[in-house]
C-alpha cells in the first residue's frame, strides 16, 4: 500500500476549521472547502514513493505512479476507464450554501463536450459547461449533521408550504400558477426557469416570501424549516430570484453516517456540514442558481431531471465484518465504511482486484498486503493497488473508495 497526500481546495463557502481538524493540521484562516483524493488533473493526489527515506523529495503524482506500475489498475478498469481512476474521493466542508447545480449523464457529457470543442471554447472559458466528456453522478456521506437540497419536491407539497406561510396567492400566481394548473415535470421546468430571472414580478414574490418566512421562522416542523431555509438563502444570496427556485427542491438533513446520492440531472445544493463525497472523476458542473457564475438555461433544459421525486437518501448495508457498503449502481465509483474494533480478527479489504483509496476519519487502521502492514491514523490516506489482496484491522472509522459495477 502507498500512502497518499490529497489536494486542498480553498473556496469561499468552505470551513476554516473542519478539514484542518480532520487532517490534524493547523488552521490558517482560509476556508478549506474540499480535500481531493484521486487522479483528477485539477488536483491529483501525491504518492510517497519512498516512505522509508524521511528527507527524500519523493512525492509523485498518483497518475504518474499508476502509469509506471503494472497491476496497479486491473485490466477491466483500464478497458472501461483508461489509465486513471474513474472516481474522485473528497472531504467536503460547507459553512454556507453552494450554488444550485446539476451534472450530466455520460451521453449528455459526450454530446456537450464535443459541441463546445467544435465551437472552440477554451477550457477556462467562463461560458463553458462541459470541461470533459465524463458523467458526474455523486454521493455525499455525512460526517456531521449535513443539510442539502436534492431533486424536486412534489408541487402540491410546495404549494402547501407556501400556503402555510401565508404567502399571498395573488402575488404568487403569475410565476407559480403552473404548479396549480399543470402537473409533473413540465410545470416544474416552467416555474424553475421562470425563477432564474429577476423583474418586478419576481421581486414582489421574493419580498412576499421573505416577509412571510420571517413571521414563521420560529415555527416547529416542516413549515418552520421551510421558512428558515428561505431566510438562510437570502442571507448569503440577497435579492437573488433563484432563491425561489431553490424552494422547489427537497430539503434533507442527513444524520452522521447517512448518504445522499445525486444522479445525473438531479438539481442539488449542499447547504452546511462536513461529509465524504464520492463521484465520477469529472469537472462537469452546470450551475442553475445561487451563483454569480454563468447559467446556461438551454443546457439546463437538456440535462435536468424535472420529475418530482423524494431525495435518494442511502443508509449503508452490512458487507462483511466491520464493513458497510453504500448502495449505488454507478459504474465509476463505490463506497464503503470500515468500522473495525480492536477485538476483531483481520477482515478482507472490499473490492479485491481493483484500485482503491482508503481515508481514516477517526482512530487508526492497519492495512496488510504482501506481508507488510501499514498503519493509517486519522486524516491519513492510502492507495491499494488492484493486484494487492489486502486485509485490515484497527479501531477506527474509515472510508474506502473503488470503481463501481
Amino acid at each position: 500500500m502507498q500512502t497518499l497526500t490529497g489536494t486542498v481546495k480553498h473556496y469561499d463557502w468552505g470551513s476554516t476549521k473542519a478539514i484542518p481538524k480532520l487532517l490534524r493540521l493547523a488552521e490558517d484562516g482560509r476556508p478549506w472547502a474540499e480535500y481531493w483524493l484521486g487522479t483528477h488533473p485539477a488536483g491529483c493526489a501525491l504518492v510517497d514513493a519512498e516512505p522509508d527515506v524521511p528527507d527524500a523529495e519523493s512525492d509523485v503524482p498518483l497518475d504518474d505512479w499508476l502509469a509506471t506500475h503494472d497491476g496497479a489498475l486491473s485490466a477491466p478498469e483500464v478497458t472501461d476507464f483508461g489509465t486513471h481512476l474513474p472516481y474522485l474521493m473528497k472531504v467536503l466542508a460547507a459553512d454556507q450554501p453552494l450554488s444550485l447545480q446539476a451534472h450530466p449523464s455520460r451521453v449528455d457529457a459526450q454530446r456537450g463536450f464535443a459541441d463546445e470543442q467544435a465551437r472552440g471554447l477554451a477550457p477556462d472559458d467562463p461560458d463553458r459547461n462541459f470541461k470533459d466528456d465524463w458523467p458526474k453522478p455523486e454521493m455525499i456521506v455525512a460526517l456531521t449533521p449535513f443539510e442539502a437540497l436534492s431533486g424536486f419536491r412534489d408541487p402540491a407539497a410546495t404549494l402547501a408550504l407556501f400556503d402555510a406561510l401565508g404567502v399571498d396567492d395573488e402575488i404568487m400566481r403569475p410565476t407559480f400558477g403552473p404548479l396549480q394548473y399543470r402537473q409533473g415535470a413540465a410545470a416544474l421546468a416552467e416555474v424553475f426557469l421562470d425563477c432564474l430571472t429577476l423583474d418586478d414580478t419576481r421581486r414582489a414574490i421574493l419580498n412576499e416570501v421573505l416577509a412571510a418566512a420571517v413571521r414563521h421562522g420560529q415555527d416547529e416542523g416542516e413549515v418552520g424549516q421551510f421558512a428558515r431555509l428561505a431566510i438562510t438563502l437570502d442571507e448569503y444570496y440577497p435579492d437573488d430570484p433563484s432563491l425561489l427556485a431553490a424552494l422547489l427542491l427537497n430539503h434533507v438533513t442527513l444524520a452522521p453516517g447517512q448518504g445522499l446520492h445525486n444522479s445525473a440531472g438531479v438539481v442539488h445544493s449542499y447547504l452546511q456540514g462536513v461529509g465524504i463525497e464520492i463521484m465520477a472523476s469529472s469537472d462537469n458542473v452546470l450551475r442553475a442558481g445561487l451563483t454569480s457564475k454563468h447559467v446556461d438555461h438551454a443546457a439546463l433544459i437538456s440535462i435536468v431531471d424535472f420529475d418530482p421525486a423524494p431525495p435518494d437518501v442511502c443508509d449503508p448495508t452490512p458487507d462483511g465484518a466491520g464493513v458497510w457498503r453504500y448502495p449505488t449502481t454507478d459504474q465509476e465509483f463505490a463506497l464503503w465504511r470500515l468500522n473495525p474494533t480492536e477485538d476483531d480478527a483481520p477482515s478482507p479489504l472490499p473490492d479485491d482486484g481493483r484500485a482503491r483509496i482508503v481515508l481514516v476519519t477517526d482512530g487508526y487502521v492497519n492495512i496488510t498486503s504482501d506481508g507488510a502492514t501499514t498503519e493509517l491514523v486519522q486524516g491519513e490516506a492510502g492507495f491499494v493497488a488492484a493486484d494487492e489482496a489486502a486485509s485490515f484491522t484497527g479501531d477506527a472509522t474509515a472510508y474506502l473508495a473503488g470503481p463501481g459495477v
